[in-house]
């Protein structure tokens, strides 16, 4: 794959994100300023989170047996028929139906973001060349890191700017303008792009809800539950809190979150300076047992020191960015992790969907109990239910392999 065709791929992945970002922020400020609840609120998000799963089963298939280019294309052009299609919302529509006509075409939304993230972030093992190197592994996991930690740098700017335009343009005017965004990407692609990428003429695997490969199936659950810890206090429990009881403005909100992901997009380009992976029997297995063990054992303290009302304000802005930095080295180390137990490059777009599917589901449970958990006990219960989802991540990175199998080791 040329790197020119990477290029391509990464700023079209650039530009749905930055508008996924917007999006989010645009929806939840402005249907929590019409008068919907914490519950109401995660239901906006559910059907996004559900189609994600889904997308990335099926998707990464697709992107083997097509081409990831053509996985790709679709997802940008799903995103802009949702963009368009959600601008249509009217206050006055009742809850019900509003609620069921967002769900519908954040559905569509989650669709586009996980076929382009899930083709970009397949398309990177074929960046990296097949040199048989022992140090072809650093490498990977240094441009898996770059990418993820950009993607959530730009996701963290859409916090911002679809907060900004909310503000300064209203609702139906912001998202024709991120419309037209992620247009301008589609038709770079189409021009542009002409590089078959990861088309595989292997058979399909009979069961896409499980990999051949054990060591990606132990990380695709422990996946689930990292990522529904994040979003169990960070999708609404969060914003909500900052608003209701800290009294915060929706620019406020918007500003410090996505400060807060673009940092956390930071730490993660930089994962392998911290994260030093050796060629040395137990590195693998050791570096995720303890990255995981320490955001744990943080997030226990932080729900404990929420939980007894101890500088609530100054505990929530501190324990969130720090929360963020040891989140970050353990997504990145995830990141990296699935494209090195996959040995076979003809296995990775399906196995990368595998795993970002249950990335999804755990973001749609997250989503879900983040609503029900702060209306039942605020944002301490929301942080306790994170430390039950974490504990489970880290009891299982005890099974994952100690050495990398796959050719590059």
């Amino acid at each position: 794959m040329k790197v020119k065709s990477y290029g391509l791929v990464t700023g079209a992945f650039w530009s749905l994100t930055l508008t996924d970002g917007a999006l989010r922020m645009v929806v939840l400020l402005h249907f929590h300023e019409l008068g919907f609840g914490p519950l109401e609120l995660s239901f906006l998000f559910l059907a996004y989170e559900f189609m994600g799963v889904l997308t990335n089963l099926f998707g990464g298939i697709a992107g083997s047996r097509f081409g990831l280019e053509q996985t790709l294309k679709a997802g940008l052009l799903i995103q802009i028929f949702a963009l368009l299609a959600i601008s249509f919302v009217d206050a006055n529509w009742g809850k019900i139906f509003s609620v069921a006509f967002v769900m519908f075409c954040q559905a569509f939304s989650g669709i586009a973001k996980d076929l382009t993230k899930m083709s970009s972030k397949s398309a990177v093992k074929f960046v990296v060349p097949e040199d048989g190197s022992s140090e072809r592994q650093t490498r990977l996991f240094r441009w898996v890191a770059v990418l993820t930690g950009s993607k959530n740098a730009l996701k963290g700017v859409g916090f911002f700017v679809g907060s900004a335009l909310l503000s300064l343009f209203g609702y139906r005017t912001s998202l024709l303008a991120l419309a037209s965004i992620v247009a301008i990407a589609l038709g770079a692609v189409l021009v542009f792009l002409d590089e078959s990428i990861g088309k595989s003429s292997k058979p399909l695997p009979r069961r896409i809800w499980a990999s051949t490969y054990p060591a990606v199936n132990k990380l695709s659950i422990a996946r689930f539950f990292l990522f529904g810890s994040r979003d169990i206090w960070f999708v609404v429990a969060l914003p909500i809190f900052l608003d209701e009881s800290l009294g915060w403005s929706f620019e406020g909100i918007g500003a410090f979150l996505a400060a807060w992901v673009i940092g956390y997009g930071i730490i993660q380009s930089g994962a392998p300076s911290v994260i030093r992976l050796k060629d040395a029997a137990g590195e693998i297995q050791a570096s995720t047992r303890l990255w995981s063990f320490t955001l744990m054992i943080f997030t226990i303290l932080l729900a404990v020191l929420v939980a007894f009302d101890i500088a609530k304000s100054f505990t929530v802005i501190v324990g969130l960015l720090l929360f963020g930095v040891l989140f970050a080295l353990n997504s990145s180390l995830h990141s990296y992790l699935i494209l090195a137990f996959t040995e076979d490059d003809s296995d990775v777009a399906v196995n990368v969907g595998l795993y970002y599917s249950a990335n999804a589901f755990g973001r749609l449970f997250g989503t879900l109990l983040s609503g029900l958990t702060y209306l039942w006990g605020g944002l301490s219960a929301a942080l306790f239910t994170c430390c039950g989802f974490l504990a489970v991540n880290w009891l299982i990175s005890f099974s994952f392999p100690k050495r990398i199998k796959s050719g590059f080791q």
